[in-house]
């Protein structure tokens, strides 16, 4: 898809092999372009829409400039940075924190200043405060603003991207921006009721709807524009246990469907009311928590439960499902449409639980305000990413937090920045103090 031309630009440079794909990476929140340790992976322009606080601009990834080589290749490239830069409202210059400055830095520094566009030093690997003295040499190269940063951690990315985009306007939805597009799968064991939940949800018959179980094989999609947001929804097949699957079209529907789980935003998990909760409805709700999506209870056909009370019911699901504590649970009836209504606001709700993003500075001084184990010592945090929320916590000790320790960390993530109905994943990280 075209990129909006009216964003402004943002172009990231440097020679190869300094993390630029990683920092593209990183701004973006997903995996767009290739990383590897062989320097020239990356050689055309790769493009993507990033936000930073509603201030929206197109994010280009260059490959690896070498300004005097003679050869084929890198000629290519540098045209095809030279393409992108000319187009930049600023220009992130990525160098290598723990190397010295090189003859091709002072090349591509000399190009970026006749250039007269705006320019931010990145100075990448530096992933302990530590090293934050080293990257304080590049200023020799002649550029003011600098920033140490580490892309594979997420480091000093939010203190970057506030001064790249700060004079970037924010735009509002209905200033013309794109309205988002949310894609949420339906899950569920055969005959729970996914495909009639669907033809409800959109009010047309898209699926096709039969009491024979495994009447869904192909995913079947449908769109709807509600409140400035487009929902996709694909009801894909019902997935059975390993040994009931003998159809060579239904082993691979079933392979569809996981595939759809992990190219979801959202996931609603369809629960048949009237049958409790057994354990293959366990083994599917597992396939999306370990997925990282966010995720939905609903417990469908509601109508036809002859006791109204709804806690002997959720406490069976809590009982059943402990590791979805986070999600929420709805009661409804796809056949009726009662409680459907409901399930919009869940969507959304999740899926900007699970896209948000604190800044570093924010989660640390929260880190600061809570009781946290004396050994191992917590260094720093930091969000490295999103959907699912994933966040690194650093410690000065060979041994990780507890099991208890972690949990209860997460638990007090989830409540204090409203992490609803998404999973919250934390890595720990050992940084050991180098002797004095």
């Amino acid at each position: 898809m075209p990129q909006d031309e009216k964003l402004p630009v943002v172009v990231i440079v440097g020679r190869p092999n300094v993390g630029k794909s990683t920092l593209f990476n990183a701004i973006l929140g997903q995996r767009r372009a290739i990383v590897g340790d062989e320097p020239g992976i990356t050689r055309d322009r790769i493009h993507g829409e990033a936000e930073y606080y509603g201030r929206r601009f197109e994010l280009i990834d260059t490959g690896g400039i070498i300004v005097h080589d003679a050869d084929y290749l890198p000629a290519q490239v540098l045209q095809q940075a030279r393409v992108a830069i000319e187009r930049a409202a600023h220009i992130i210059f990525i160098l290598d924190g723990r190397a010295e400055i090189t003859g091709a830095d002072r090349d591509l520094a000399r190009l970026l200043r006749q250039l007269g566009r705006p320019v931010s030093l990145a100075v990448n690997k530096i992933d302990a405060p530590s090293r934050e003295a080293l990257a304080h040499e590049f200023h020799a190269l002649g550029f003011a603003d600098l920033f140490p940063v580490s892309a594979e951690h997420r480091l000093g990315i939010d203190e970057l991207l506030a001064h790249v985009t700060a004079g970037f306007a924010a735009r509002e939805a209905a200033a013309g921006a794109l309205a988002p597009v949310i894609k949420v799968a339906i899950i569920g064991r055969p005959n729970v009721g996914k495909s009639t939940l669907l033809n409800t949800l959109v009010g047309e018959e898209r699926a096709i709807v039969a009491p024979t179980p495994g009447t869904t094989r192909d995913a079947v999609d449908a769109s709807l524009a509600s409140g400035g947001v487009t929902y996709v929804f694909v009801d894909t097949a019902g997935i059975r246990r390993k040994g009931k699957t003998k159809l060579m079209a239904e082993k691979l529907s079933v392979v569809m469907a996981r595939r759809h789980i992990r190219l979801a935003d959202v996931v609603l998990l369809v629960l048949d009311a009237a049958e409790g909760v057994p354990g293959l409805d366990a083994t599917i709700a597992g396939y999306a928590h370990e997925a990282g999506r966010a995720l939905i209870l609903c417990a469908n056909k509601w109508d036809l439960k002859a006791d109204s009370d709804r806690r002997p019911f959720e406490e069976q699901v809590r009982d059943q499902l402990k590791f979805l504590d986070y999600a929420p649970l709805a009661f409804l009836s796809a056949q009726t449409g009662a409680g459907v209504g409901k399930l919009l606001p869940f969507i959304r709700q999740a899926y900007e639980a699970a896209s948000r993003r604190v800044s570093t500075g924010e989660l640390n001084r929260f880190l600061e305000s809570i009781e946290m184990p004396r050994e191992p010592r917590v260094l720093y945090i930091t969000q490295a990413g999103v959907r699912p929320p994933t966040f690194v916590l650093f410690v000065d000790s060979s041994a990780p937090l507890h099991f208890s320790q972690e949990r209860r960390l997460v638990n007090q993530i989830r409540r204090r920045f409203d992490f609803r109905a998404t999973p919250v994943v934390l890595k720990t990280k050992v940084k050991r103090r180098r002797p004095r």
